[in-house]
């Protein structure tokens, strides 16, 4: 059993306790609702939360994924109603509210939830440009992270992928991928990337903490019969680059000796690493870019809020004496198909002579 899955196991209590005061004081608003229906619904939540699941990682199915997107949908609708109910509370205990403003605020959150899921589900291409020394000529890489291939995302998003890479075969040079390619929360077959196979283009990818939960051997299956180049502790030359892919140190391996061998002079030194950690330590090495993932950006307010304080590389282009860390806010998204803030995004780095 995964960490994902016996994480989504622990909670699913405690979410079904949450969930039933939601729905209570939700009502409460509009009139009230009898304890007993609000518990037949808590149970559905509930056990739609981690039924669906327990199939997905044997074989994924429609019937399942339907059930899971649904379940992220309303994960990310009950954060919504819990603020929108808190502020009606707040407006409530100084001016009384009718049953139709209650009802209009509460109606807040499927409006929004309609320009999440196109936020989430519109994949855009973001240009930036970086100054390196050691470059021969001009070189273009297509940077993304967190595909999140899984129940909610499923093989659509790789096909979907798969075109804006090709529609950019023309203007970068090779594809870097920083980690997640999955998500843990469905098993991933041997020809579930195959549509990446289409682009004419060097794929390069290192696994993220995510890629370990459906069973790297997997993914790694996965990406090697769609002819990805995978770097797991390794480093693979293009052109005038040298790209090191720094595998997420997880359960039992250890994180690999990273010292001035792995930098080779003369070229421009790229280190993959999922997480945007260690930018110093990698810089000061000699590493000329970083190229990382993880954060989502936050993915959708309030998160973005928080994420923007718990990371101090959040999302974006950095720079620090000519050294570059780049943070994208990924392809997919965890758990619940929606985006508020920040780009579905593959990122089109320039680097320039």
């Amino acid at each position: 059993m995964s960490f994902r899955t016996r994480r989504v196991l622990f909670i699913t209590p405690f979410y079904m306790l949450f969930e039933f005061f939601l729905i209570k004081y939700m009502f409460l608003l509009l009139g009230g609702m009898d304890d007993a229906y609000i518990l037949l619904i808590t149970i559905f939540i509930g056990l739609n939360h981690c039924v669906p699941m327990l199939f997905e990682i044997r074989k994924s199915n429609v019937i399942t994924r339907f059930l899971t997107t649904l379940d992220g949908i309303w994960m990310w609708a009950s954060v919504m109603f819990l603020i929108d109910i808190v502020i009606i509370y707040l407006i409530g205990s100084f001016v009384a509210l009718s049953f139709e403003i209650n009802l209009a605020l509460l109606l807040i959150v499927p409006v929004l939830g309609v320009y999440n899921y196109f936020k989430a589900h519109h994949l855009k291409i973001n240009r930036k440009e970086l100054k390196i020394n050691n470059l021969d000529h001009d070189i273009c890489i297509a940077h993304l992270s967190d595909v999140h291939f899984g129940s909610v995302r499923h093989r659509k998003l790789i096909s979907d992928l798969a075109l804006k890479l090709k529609q950019l075969e023309g203007e970068c040079d090779l594809v870097i991928i920083s980690g997640d390619l999955a998500d843990g929360s469905s098993a991933v077959m041997e020809d579930d990337f195959l549509a990446l196979s289409d682009v004419d283009m060097p794929v390069i990818f290192t696994p993220g903490n995510h890629d370990f939960y459906p069973g790297i051997d997997n993914v790694v299956r996965a990406c090697r019969k769609a002819g990805i180049i995978v770097l797991d502790n390794e480093s693979f030359e293009f052109e005038n680059l040298n790209i090191f892919g720094l595998t997420f140190s997880f359960d039992e391996r250890d994180l690999p000796k990273i010292d001035e061998s792995l930098i080779k002079p003369g070229r421009v030194n790229i280190i993959n690493y999922h997480v945007p950690y260690y930018w110093d330590e990698f810089a000061s090495l000699g590493f000329d870019v970083q190229l990382s993932g993880h954060t989502h950006g936050g993915q959708f307010y309030p998160a973005v809020w928080f994420a923007n304080r718990l990371f101090e590389y959040n999302k974006g282009l950095f720079e620090k004496s000519g050294k570059y860390l780049h943070v994208t806010t990924g392809v997919g998204s965890m758990d619940v198909p929606m985006r508020w803030g920040t780009d579905s995004e593959i990122v089109v780095l320039k680097l320039k002579r």
